[in-house]
């Protein structure tokens, strides 16, 4: 009998992604940055116009975001009454506007400058293109039929650890051609 821990495949710990590793450090690294520049700031022009620039940031970012929420229901309903499907191209960079407007709220020189750069256009199709290509690689690299076999089959995680592949099947569904019997109180 052996007591010492299991060394099988399945037990071993999985390695962490390098963004895993070094987003806390990142974070806080940015955090500081943020806390230094806005001291040197307050230093150079005065609290009083640090504050100003905090509050006026908070109201553009709220501003910004409350108009890009607006344009994508505008477009959502547009789509709606076409009869077409709402996901498509006529969003027209809402969603980095969105986050040009959270940046500008997060109170920071650095967060501001990076949300007002998310604003102009040239940089959003930029950023736009950017995570579009990452996605496709990323995609790409992705095991065939992966995300299909997701909604496909059910994975049943044993106590165990190992895994039971299979599809649900329900005993009370009707057959072939059949169809729900009406549903009482």
């Amino acid at each position: 009998m052996t007591t010492g821990a299991p060394t099988s495949p399945s037990t071993a710990r999985p390695r962490r992604s390098p963004l895993r590793r070094y987003l806390p450090l990142g974070i806080a690294a940015w955090l500081v940055l943020e806390i230094w520049l806005l001291t040197q700031v307050a230093g150079a022009a005065g609290g009083l116009s640090v504050f100003l620039l905090l509050v006026a940031g908070f109201v553009a970012g709220s501003v910004v975001i409350k108009r890009a929420g607006r344009r994508a229901f505008q477009n959502l309903n547009e789509a709606l009454q076409r009869g077409g499907s709402p996901s498509g191209n006529g969003g027209g960079g809402n969603g980095l506007m969105m986050l040009g407007g959270l940046l500008l709220i997060i109170p920071g020189l650095i967060s501001d400058v990076a949300g007002l750069l998310l604003l102009l256009p040239p940089i959003q199709k930029a950023v736009s293109r950017s995570a579009e290509s990452a996605l496709d690689k990323r995609l790409r690299r992705a095991a065939p039929g992966s995300f299909g076999d997701a909604f496909q089959q059910a994975r049943i995680h044993r106590p165990d650890g190992k895994v039971v592949q299979g599809e649900v099947i329900r005993d009370d569904s009707p057959a072939p051609g059949e169809q729900w019997p009406p549903l009482t109180r």
